[in-house]
């Protein structure tokens, strides 16, 4: 007769020690509590709100987006030395995230920047055109939502790298080398794709590059390398600053052309959506099935769909002769925003393999 197991027999003695221990470790932790004195709580309790407000950064967007569209001079305070300012303020708030190592550990390995390079500019601007056919829309509007394909990513895709736990040095690298590659790529797609000649004052694009991205992200690393106790303690500090900045900066360009933003219908409302969000897939999928990290292809999904809308609307209103041309771009300015941004978010919350690395150098 077959005899069953005994049952797992766990001595008294051991159940009451570590009822003990575990109810010393709970009061040691009410001790720790209560010790803390009111500034520390209030740190914590600030640290708590700030992730949580972080995390709904698509609820600030789409409510910024939403008061700019009803009341759009609620944001005419809100000058070009006060936007010029809030970008330079995101890409400190980045740049103190960064040391030069990280810079030079991202050179070390340019495919990256190639590819993505290749997706701005290649990907985009065909998807632009192909989604722009399919809907139907007029000639104007396709022009220019050709031109918000064919432009250099955005200053608000390093915030949202940030957030997204992807690699910020590269998203700074990557923003950088599509804002001075718009000096010949531009022109040469739109007149490529739309026989248009689209000028573009290469000096301004150099020196806007300098101000509010290269500059601002400099003096952050500096701070970071010669004063690391000062940074620590603002850290928790720079994502707030970057979304309230970010909100800012859409809110305001929404504001410049709420009429024609409420104007376009779905047929124009869609396809821009779809241009931002299967750019930002394809992104993301076409690195990871060549062999990029999760970090890599995070990075550069977002850098992909999030396209510097306002300087689209810039040289459609300098340079294409139809009012309707800027409409694409002053749609975009909203989808851009709302789409990068929740990418951030659900990336947020999905880890990141401890061995994450590209196979790719």
């Amino acid at each position: 007769m077959a005899l069953s197991q005994p049952a797992a027999f766990t001595p008294a003695f051991a159940s009451n020690t570590a009822v003990k221990m575990s109810d010393a470790a709970a009061a040691a932790e009410e001790e720790e509590e209560e010790e803390k004195g009111f500034g520390a709580k209030l740190f914590d309790a600030y640290t708590k709100t700030a992730n949580v407000a972080t995390t709904l950064f698509p609820v600030w967007t789409v409510l910024c987006s939403g008061v700019a569209l009803q009341n759009p001079a609620a944001f005419n305070w809100f000058s070009t030395e006060y936007f010029t300012a809030a970008l330079a303020a995101l890409m400190l708030s980045m740049g103190i995230t960064l040391t030069p190592e990280d810079f030079v550990d991202v050179a070390k390995r340019p495919v990256a920047v190639i590819m993505q390079f290749l997706l701005c500019y290649a990907m985009m601007p065909l998807l632009a055109l192909g989604l722009g056919k399919a809907f139907a829309i007029e000639p104007a509007l396709l022009a220019g939502m050709v031109l918000v394909g064919s432009i250099n990513g955005g200053q608000a895709s390093n915030l949202c790298t940030y957030i997204a736990k992807g690699n910020v040095a590269l998203s700074v690298l990557m923003t950088t080398a599509t804002t001075i590659g718009a000096i010949f790529m531009t022109p040469l797609l739109c007149k490529g794709l739309l026989g248009a000649v689209v000028p573009v004052d290469a000096a301004g694009i150099a020196k806007s590059t300098i101000q509010v991205v290269l500059a601002p992200i400099a003096i952050g690393m500096s701070l970071n390398k010669f004063f690391p106790a000062a940074v620590k303690a603002i850290l928790p500090f720079a994502p707030v600053v970057g979304v309230v900045s970010t909100c800012l900066l859409v809110a305001s360009a929404v504001a410049q052309v709420a009429e024609p933003i409420l104007n376009a219908g779905w047929g124009l409302q869609i396809p821009i959506l779809l241009l931002h969000l299967v750019g930002g897939l394809v992104g993301y999928l076409l690195p990871r099935a060549t062999g990029f990290g999760e970090t890599s292809s995070r990075t550069m999904a977002i850098e992909t769909s999030m396209k510097s809308s306002a300087f689209g609307f810039l040289l459609a209103k300098l340079h294409f002769g139809e009012y309707a041309a800027r409409v694409p771009s002053a749609v975009s300015v909203v989808w851009m925003a709302l789409t990068g941004s929740i990418l951030a978010v659900i990336w947020r919350y999905i880890p990141v393999p401890e061995d994450d690395e590209d196979k790719l150098s």
